[in-house]
């Protein structure tokens, strides 16, 4: 399986479907929560979720959601990335509950080289999906990436040379 994908790969409108899903569970969410600090009673206390959410149910931190779609892109987009250089957007559209199942489709929607010629930036979005297709979430990213020839980064690094 090929494992991210240099700068001449790329092409505006492309289209990467990622895969696998991955369902997130109550268990899931708390950690994510606390290990990030995050101790809003929604996301880690049921019985205050019951009374005050429109499910009745804690809500799966949006953050964490985020989390697992860059994850989700990375095997696609981001395999061979020198840095993530940011987020430009992330737009939280509907809710997560324990039990959904979260997928990831990335847009290429620009590309362009860096002034040294050896890598280029990657300008995608992602569009996260529940199990039922509802858009959920998207977010914009930018990844610097190396080109083929890039003698630090390049394909010798990756073992890759001769493909």
């Amino acid at each position: 399986m090929k494992y991210g994908r240099f700068y001449e790969e790329f092409s505006i409108g492309n289209l990467y479907k990622h895969w696998p899903g991955r369902t997130i569970n109550e268990a899931d969410n708390v950690w994510f929560s606390l290990l990030s600090q995050n101790q809003h009673p929604i996301h880690i206390d049921s019985n205050y979720a019951s009374k005050t959410s429109t499910n009745g149910k804690c809500l799966i931190n949006g953050i964490l959601v985020m989390a697992i779609a860059v994850g989700q892109s990375v095997v696609d987009i981001s395999g061979k990335a020198i840095a993530n250089l940011g987020y430009e957007s992330v737009e939280h559209l509907a809710p997560i509950y324990s039990g959904d199942t979260i997928y990831s489709v990335s847009k290429i929607l620009n590309k362009k080289l860096t002034s040294k010629g050896d890598t280029g930036i990657i300008f995608s979005e992602i569009q996260v999906t529940n199990q039922n297709n509802d858009i959920v979430m998207t977010l914009k990213r930018k990844t610097l990436v190396p080109l083929k020839n890039n003698k630090n980064y390049g394909a010798k690094f990756y073992g890759e040379e001769g493909k």
